[in-house]
């Protein structure tokens, strides 16, 4: 009995043994794959590389201190399957959104570090894994997304392309002369550095709408510089029509009356 039960502590001693330097291995095999993939992979392919090579040993180190410990593996394989089967008819949506998530990192709409909006939430992508996607909000939320409702979604990358285009919706004065208006304006964009000169500001006039004269100046800036960028010129827009003497109009109504509207003078001082 002695005999065997140090036989037993033993293979406890192999398994753990197996165990501890497997996780090791895995932690620098990760690390090693994670560096290799970074100099030619996207960073959402470089994780799933360090992830892969992780589990990957660490199930052979399991495997391995199971079978020190004296386990069968074909009776356990079995069960597994069994088990494997009846959790993939418990849990579809998460086959959904594994399936999903293979779409999105081969569709690559966007990658680790993009900015995007998917309905009213807007942040930075921090993974994307093959069950969600997680995301950081401007106002430093954590939020995680389904795959399943990325693919159904309409996204938006708002950092896919190096520049952006800035539209602003601006009215006036139906007195004001609009080729004075737009001469204003390019002036504006021309002396704001954060404004490119190329692509040009684009002058467009929208129409006569119920209170002004509606238009549309569109400027374009490099993606780092957007929201400076549109912070800055509808000051300086502001600032620039006061100067020329450009009128915003506030909207208005016009009454018409059939009969004369009765007025009554009230006398404040009684």
């Amino acid at each position: 009995m002695a005999l065997l039960s140090g036989l037993q502590f033993e293979h406890l001693l192999r398994a753990g043994i197996i165990l501890v330097v497997g996780w090791f291995a895995a932690k620098v095999a990760s690390l090693a794959a994670r560096r290799a993939a970074k100099r030619y992979t996207a960073a959402q392919e470089t994780m799933i590389a360090e992830r892969v090579v992780l589990y990957g040993i660490l199930a052979l180190a399991i495997v391995s201190a199971l079978q020190q410990m004296g386990f069968n593996l074909s009776v356990l394989l079995g069960a597994a399957g069994i088990f494997t089967v009846a959790i993939g008819f418990a849990s579809q949506t998460s086959a959904s959104n594994l399936i999903s998530g293979l779409f999105l990192i081969g569709e690559r709409a966007f990658v680790v570090g993009d900015v995007i909006k998917v309905g009213n939430s807007v942040g930075e992508v921090l993974s994307i894994d093959l069950l969600s996607v997680k995301l950081r909000t401007f106002d430093n939320l954590y939020v995680r997304m389904p795959n399943e409702i990325l693919i159904k979604s309409e996204i938006s990358n708002l950092t896919r392309f190096p520049i952006r285009r800035l539209d602003l919706l601006i009215g006036v004065n139906y007195k004001e002369d609009m080729a004075k208006v737009q001469q204003v304006l390019m002036q504006v964009a021309d002396a704001n550095p954060l404004c490119l000169i190329e692509p040009r500001p684009l002058f467009i006039f929208n129409g006569f709408g119920e209170s002004s004269m509606d238009l549309q100046f569109s400027v374009w800036a490099v993606r780092e510089n957007f929201l400076d960028l549109k912070n800055s010129i509808q000051r300086e827009i502001k600032e620039e029509f006061d100067a020329a003497g450009i009128d915003i109009p506030y909207p208005h109504r016009t009454v018409n009356a059939v009969e004369p509207l009765p007025v009554r003078v009230v006398d404040s001082g009684n």
